[in-house]
């Protein structure tokens, strides 16, 4: 596979992407598989102690107006937001790493894998990821009664869109990033507050007119709202526009990442 032309990098030029691309992800389960025991940590604890913390703890005090159990509220939430930061978490601190740091993308670069497939194994590798975090919560989530539907199934291929999604965001603000602590905007100021504004831990439709428009354009936000509903099996055709949205999201975010990883990479 032959690297764009500087020369063709100033207009957008559709993916060139073969199944090279896989060897990537592929590269990187390796080393996931090497070290998955101390990787277990986050993924596991930290759900578990906002479940018990917020779910079972502040729940006996949480009166819903729908009449929901607040562990019911929030334990489907939980499955889309915790994997909305393994995902980010993959390809922002762990891309820019092997691109920085450690010289991975150089050395992959230096075989016939090009910048495209470098970059869509990024974020086929974040998706994976992303999926493992949503076993993970629901497990749990399930083990405390918050799952109370069959059709919650339907988590797990519709984790591969949000997955895709927040990868291919996170490696286009990395693509752009020049030292690891510039990272640390990019949670402040996008990734944190989809984790409290998404509808997750609060009723979005009883709050302030203004919260609940700035939350629709949030992913978490439409991560949120087709996961809850598939936990209680309460789902209608509002949740395919969900679908729809993180989709076109996605589509956009991957297409930045590609542009914005040539510039980085190609010399």
């Amino acid at each position: 596979m032959t690297a764009i032309p500087l020369s063709r990098q100033r207009r957008f030029v559709p993916p060139q992407v073969s199944l090279l691309a896989l060897r990537v992800w592929q590269r990187n389960r390796d080393v996931y598989l090497n070290v998955w025991k101390s990787e277990l940590i986050w993924p596991l604890v930290e759900p578990l102690v906002t479940l018990l913390a917020l779910g079972v703890g502040l729940g006996g005090f949480v009166e819903l107006d729908s009449g929901v159990d607040y562990v019911d509220f929030i334990g489907p939430a939980l499955i889309a937001v915790f994997p909305m930061w393994t995902a980010t978490a993959e390809c922002s601190y762990g891309s820019f790493f092997r691109m920085d740091q450690q010289g991975t993308f150089a050395a992959i670069l230096a075989t016939p894998v090009s910048v495209d497939e470098v970059t869509t194994g990024e974020v086929l590798w974040a998706m994976t990821r992303s999926v493992i975090g949503v076993f993970y919560v629901m497990v749990m989530v399930a083990l405390f009664g918050g799952i109370n539907s069959f059709a919650a199934l339907l988590i797990f291929p519709f984790a591969i869109v949000p997955g895709i999604m927040f990868g291919a965001i996170s490696l286009a603000y990395t693509a752009i990033t020049k030292t690891v602590s510039s990272l640390n905007y990019f949670f402040a100021t996008y990734i944190t507050p989809q984790f409290w504004l998404s509808g997750a831990f609060f009723p979005l439709e009883q709050m302030p007119d203004g919260i609940e428009t700035a939350a629709w354009f949030t992913p978490a936000y439409h991560v949120v709202r087709p996961y809850r509903a598939l936990a209680a099996g309460d789902v209608d055709a509002s949740h395919l526009l969900d679908l729809a949205w993180l989709t076109v999201v996605g589509i956009v975010a991957y297409s930045i990442a590609i542009v914005l990883m040539r510039r980085r990479l190609v010399k």
